[in-house]
């Protein structure tokens, strides 16, 4: 189905990872409004499914349930999406794994822990979704966006897995923009710094996240569907050109050069 990537959005096939709620909820909405198909990947049991289905516009939506640390359910939930969807056209990478562990505070073995599955979800997860989608896009081409952080540029001491798997997520992106650019396949990545989600009501919490808010001159953090706005365009026929791109959405809380 190359004609819906390359012209207007509407009727594409997306797969969105960790999209029952926070960022990649919004970003599902979004396509959907604009009717798409949305395949989402979470792990979701039960009647989350058709809640999750029933919140978004239009029809033809499915969810496919897998943990990103188990790389044969990744294979088997994405063939599933792409087999209900009819292809894939558009992949977001965007479940990610947020969860504070200084390296003063933490002992050897959760240390170790927090390593292994922020890793496993937010780089290794990705890369394996990618690679499994990139079979069905291979020969329609199509758009893959990846859900980074301003914490690979910045550092991240109380996260520093966190930050280190962001880091990778962009160097994953520039790479496959220019491996998977001969097919016709782009690759970016958006950048943002602290939105307002589930994921971050403790750390956004005064009085902690006051001195979090007033990083940016807006005086605010962002929210998510200002996120899913920027994952939108990059996913849209417009953005071909601006495959390997890592789009900051920060709010100038954070300048890189």
């Amino acid at each position: 189905m190359v004609e819906n990537v390359s012209g207007p959005a509407g009727g594409r096939a997306v797969l969105v990872t960790g999209a029952a709620r926070g960022i990649g909820w919004a970003v599902a909405r979004r396509f959907a409004a604009a009717g798409d198909r949305v395949a989402i990947l979470d792990k979701v049991r039960g009647g989350a499914a058709d809640e999750l289905v029933a919140g978004l516009d239009g029809s033809g939506h499915i969810v496919v349930e897998a943990d990103l640390l188990d790389g044969a359910a990744v294979l088997a939930a994405v063939d599933s999406a792409a087999e209900q969807l009819g292809g894939l056209d558009v992949l977001v990478n965007n479940a990610g794994i947020f969860v504070a562990h200084p390296i003063t505070e933490v002992d050897y073995a959760a240390w170790q822990e927090h390593w292994r599955s922020t890793l496993g979800v937010n780089l290794i997860g990705a890369a394996n979704v990618t690679w499994c989608a990139v079979r069905h896009m291979k020969e329609r081409g199509g758009r893959i966006v990846n859900v980074s952080s301003r914490g690979a540029f910045r550092g991240e001491p109380d996260v520093p897995a966190y930050g280190a798997s962001k880091a990778g997520l962009n160097a994953l992106t520039q790479s496959m923009a220019i491996a998977l650019a001969p097919y016709r396949i782009a690759v970016s990545a958006v950048a943002p710094g602290f939105v307002a989600t589930d994921m971050t009501t403790d750390w956004l919490a005064p009085p902690g996240g006051d001195e979090i808010r007033a990083q940016s001159p807006f005086g605010r953090v962002a929210e998510p569907d200002e996120i899913a706005a920027g994952v939108f365009f990059l996913a849209s026929a417009q953005a071909e050109w601006a495959s390997g791109t890592i789009l900051d959405l920060n709010g100038a809380s954070y300048l890189r050069t």
